[in-house]
């Protein structure tokens, strides 16, 4: 019998779901949330696809990790929960091109590309639709780099090591961006709300317009 599973890496804990598949069997659930949390310790914070082939025999069961989604890795790497829900007006996160590279390497193994470079073209892709920008390149721009060989170091040694001073150059950059983006932001909510004060001031003076409209039509 096969349970499927989703469940925060390393971070796996009990539930009604779980215990009503496997209570009946005779299932030691301490030991299958021990076991799993131990198996998918490396993806701490991130939810992780997880397979539990149950012996309802033997009582035996094996475990079976499952890459977990390209976005979730990304997320774990901006070190952030949600990502943007308008992301041409939204960057959420400026990783480098070696963070995108470690996250190929993760998924390649489970993804259907036949090339390592197909695998890492389509996690960019994911960046774009995320609102996440590449050593301070938009999407379009890093495409554009990865075929005209910018990156041919890198993808070909799977290089995914960041060297600090570049990290601290793209923390920089993002946190300029993101300043820029709450003035944005804060400036919008003001206008938007004088815009809704206008409106309503202007409800209020209607009842009064007719009202006096009335008076005058009364005095004829």
């Amino acid at each position: 019998m096969i349970v499927k599973l989703l469940v925060e890496g390393g971070n796996m804990k009990p539930g009604p779901a779980v215990a009503q598949q496997l209570g009946p069997m005779g299932i030691n659930l301490g030991k299958v949330i021990s076991d799993i949390n131990a198996a998918t310790a490396e993806f701490k914070g991130v939810t992780v696809p997880v397979h539990l082939d149950v012996n309802s025999k033997t009582k035996n069961f094996t475990i079976k990790v499952l890459s977990p989604p390209t976005s979730q890795l990304l997320k774990k790497e901006l070190g952030i929960e949600t990502a943007s829900g308008a992301r041409k007006k939204l960057i959420v996160g400026n990783l480098a091109f070696e963070q995108v590279v470690g996250v190929a390497k993760t998924k390649h193994g489970s993804m259907l590309s036949n090339s390592f470079l197909g695998t890492l073209k389509s996690v960019i892709g994911t960046c774009l639709t995320l609102g996440v920008l590449i050593d301070s390149k938009e999407i379009k721009d890093v495409l554009e780099d990865v075929k005209n060989g910018v990156y041919k170091k890198q993808i070909d040694g799977k290089i995914s090591d960041v060297p600090i001073e570049k990290k601290k150059e793209l923390d920089a950059y993002f946190k300029k961006i993101s300043e820029g983006q709450k003035a944005a932001m804060k400036k919008e909510e003001e206008e938007k709300k004088a815009e809704e004060e206008k409106k309503a001031e202007a409800v209020v003076a209607k009842p009064a317009e007719a009202v006096k409209e009335v008076k005058k039509e009364t005095k004829k």
